[in-house]
């Protein structure tokens, strides 16, 4: 059996040429000729099909181990396209730590158009269960959306469990796989549904595309995606499209230097005097393995202590940009309060742990050793930073 590290590089062939190029052209065209009136040519406007995004397709649904791929101009068209499945009425269980994006797209956009949504806890399988039971007043639930690794608290989601129940109950299971990748986790082998990627994080790697992908379990799913994906037009542009190939190639080198790296900065911030908590699996000594996860990842994030103001911590730091986004060779910090989940009340923020104190770093391929050094010197100066404060107030009350 062909490995996972070698069908990243090479894709599956879709005999569009016979120039034998290594690498699969960028077809540009917008439209395709017929030969006859009658015939049904493979391909025939760009929308509905394109050889550049279609092998791209056929990659991503065999590294998931699914029947179909699709690929959209952004991780939220990806989202959108699936959640366009649905009809009025129908109800989705949402876990509720999820992506501001996502959560958005859920209750301002989708909710205008009847579909309900439902937050739950997605660790907790008996809350779990009733939320995609229902009761007299709440019909069952037509899927549970899920993230992997949920953002920004990594908490890990047991998708062989919450499909076991979702299905009991005739609902699907969507699975956000952003934060592990198929490399770490293929979730339609757990029995999620259908797999969603944003393609602009770790499977491109290097901030310069925006995309989004989609894989299904079965053909049937897969006529429903295709329709939204086809009817919408959300679809990725053939540039883009071997932007992601190119970037997949080099996936399984990057995600094992970002995870290594990850690791050590974690435990580092474990220990640190300047540092309340930190989030990141396993960590603490939870059994991430059991819940079908091969690795981590190269994505964290801590509290700072009372006292450290993040920004200071975060508008100081020299090797880590201050940028939304994860999973490039750079790494990348953020306050999700103010960034990632601005979306969110402050109230609905804290009621599922992200405080106005959670810093979230993107750890990238850069030397470990220099990025700890980073993190210690912007703490450094954010310690500093409150110890004047605090002199500045002792001055304020003396002088009253």
């Amino acid at each position: 059996m062909t490995q996972l590290d070698t069908k990243l590089v090479h894709g599956l062939p879709i005999d569009d040429n016979t120039t034998g190029a290594v690498n699969p052209p960028i077809y540009n065209s917008s439209t395709y000729a017929f030969e006859t009136v009658a015939s049904m040519p493979r391909w025939d406007y760009a929308r509905s099909g394109n050889p550049t995004r279609e092998f791209l397709e056929r990659q991503i649904a065999q590294l998931e181990h699914g029947t179909r791929g699709f690929a959209f101009a952004s991780g939220l068209a990806a989202i959108h396209a699936v959640l366009s499945i649905f009809a009025p009425g129908d109800r989705v269980v949402v876990g509720s730590n999820i992506y501001g994006g996502t959560y958005s797209l859920f209750n301002e956009h989708f909710r205008r158009w009847g579909l309900l949504g439902t937050p739950a806890d997605t660790q907790d399988e008996t809350a779990l269960e009733h939320a995609v039971r229902g009761d007299d007043s709440t019909p069952p639930a037509k899927a549970v959306y899920v993230e992997t690794l949920t953002n920004p608290l990594l908490h890990v989601n047991d998708i062989a469990a919450i499909a076991r129940i979702a299905h009991e109950y005739g609902a699907i299971v969507i699975v956000d796989n952003t934060f592990v990748t198929p490399y770490l986790q293929q979730p339609l082998d757990l029995g999620a549904d259908i797999v969603i990627h944003s393609a602009t994080k770790y499977l491109a790697g290097h901030s310069d595309v925006i995309a989004g992908l989609a894989v299904v379990r079965d053909d049937v799913l897969g006529e429903r995606v295709y329709y939204a994906q086809n009817r919408l037009g959300g679809v990725l542009a053939p540039e883009g499209c071997d932007a992601v190939r190119r970037g997949m190639q080099t996936l399984a080198l990057r995600l094992e230097r970002q995870q290594e790296s990850a690791l050590v900065i974690a435990r580092h911030l474990l220990a640190h005097p300047y540092v309340r908590d930190v989030h990141y699996p396993g960590i603490h000594g939870e059994p991430v393995a059991a819940k079908g996860l091969r690795g981590c990842g190269g994505v964290l994030s801590f509290e700072v202590e009372p006292g450290i103001d993040p920004a200071d911590v975060l508008d100081h730091l020299r090797i880590f940009r201050l940028a939304v986004s994860l999973g490039a060779v750079e790494s990348l910090a953020e306050l999700p309060a103010r960034m990632t989940h601005f979306e969110l009340s402050r109230e609905e923020r804290l009621s599922v742990g992200i405080s106005d104190e959670l810093i979230r770093l993107s750890v990238g391929i850069e030397d470990v050793r220099d990025l700890v050094d980073d993190l210690d010197q912007a703490f450094e100066f954010a310690q500093e930073r409150a110890r004047q404060r605090i002199v500045g107030d002792v001055h304020t009350l003396l002088a009253i």
